[in-house]
């Protein structure tokens, strides 16, 4: 049987940014649009269970309630609390349960929350929250379609998936978490209300590669001419005066200059100290635990990203099989 897992974070594309800057606001009611898409997609596709997290605002029930389709839908007994812990919960159980592709409905966050209970599941990331680097902006159906088919094996997982990075932050010695985009130093002492925005109080960032279309954090490094000409790596950046000066959205419709004091590339295996303490460590644009001043951190740059689901790829190799042919 194959089963495809859908995790919708109902809190995606909600946070302060849609306060201090332009942030893009995804109502529930275009999510539950966005899972009939999705379920759509993967009937079509010929997949034969969907397994969804529960979630308090009730996405996936009020998108599944009153459709028609020869899909097997169930939902994970587990708990909710409205916490990153859901997702990686959620992500883990359907590991357990061998689902054979994970769709995420959410931003870079709702994504690093997944990756960490996913292992090597193909990941289908659809946009839907405010920092975007690593979903896509894809159609539900399309996603869905494209999910069942790498769920299914129709395709060569080496042909329709692309590997991801990640950076992996060690404090005291012991892993304490990942980032599949950057990593963060703030000057700030606590988390608050969580959402990067205000680059006065960045003291560092680490990139996991090239991202020139981006939005947030990432975007600096890829505005640095040398960078941005030979940037088949991570890049380590520290900010501040003293060195260049780049103009770049760091956030939506805030475009700001940002001094940066000096950079260097980040090769796979390489590990930098956070050298700036006490402060705080955001992940993918989220401030998300302190350091003090004694503790030891570092941060290091793997290929241990989980696989993403090339859609167009997925798609076109699908079509030369003939997997869309009914009539032979």
């Amino acid at each position: 049987m194959t089963t495809v897992g859908i995790i919708a974070n109902p809190a995606a594309g909600k946070d302060i940014r849609r306060l201090v800057a332009q942030g893009r606001f995804v109502p529930n009611d275009e999510k539950v649009n966005i899972i009939k898409r999705l379920v759509v997609g993967l009937d079509a596709s010929g997949v034969d269970k969907v397994i969804f997290m529960p979630d308090p605002d009730m996405l996936a029930r009020r998108a599944t309630q009153d459709m028609t389709t020869t899909l097997d839908i169930s939902f994970l007994d587990m708990s909710i609390f409205y916490e990153e812990i859901d997702s990686t919960k959620a992500a883990t159980l359907m590991r357990e349960q061998g689902v054979g592709c994970l769709i995420t409905l959410g931003g870079d966050g709702t994504n690093r929350a997944v990756a960490k209970g996913s292992g090597s599941i193909p990941l289908m990331p659809v946009s839907t929250g405010t920092n975007n680097v690593f979903p896509q902006l894809v159609e539900g159906t399309v996603a869905g379609l494209a999910a069942g088919i790498v769920a299914r094996g129709l395709v060569d997982h080496a042909d329709s998936l692309r590997p991801t990075r990640r950076l992996e932050i060690y404090v005291d010695g012991e892993l304490r978490d990942i980032a599949l985009v950057d990593v963060a130093v703030s000057k700030e002492w606590y988390v608050g209300a969580r959402a990067i925005w205000d680059m006065s109080t960045v003291h560092g960032v680490f990139v996991t590669g090239l991202y020139p279309a981006s939005i947030g954090l990432a975007a600096i490094g890829s505005r640095l001419p040398s960078f941005a000409a030979n940037g088949t790596t991570g890049l380590y950046l520290e900010l501040g005066d003293g060195g260049t000066t780049v103009t770049a959205p760091v956030a939506p419709g805030m475009i700001s200059p940002i001094g940066v004091k000096s950079w260097r590339p980040l090769i796979v295996s390489d590990e930098i100290e956070v050298s700036y303490r006490p402060c705080t460590i955001a992940l993918d644009g989220e401030r998300s635990f302190t350091l003090s001043e004694d503790q030891q951190a570092t941060v290091r740059l793997t290929e241990n990203g989980p696989p993403v689901v090339n859609v167009e790829a997925t798609l076109r190799l699908a079509s030369v099989a003939g997997a869309f042919c009914i009539d032979g």
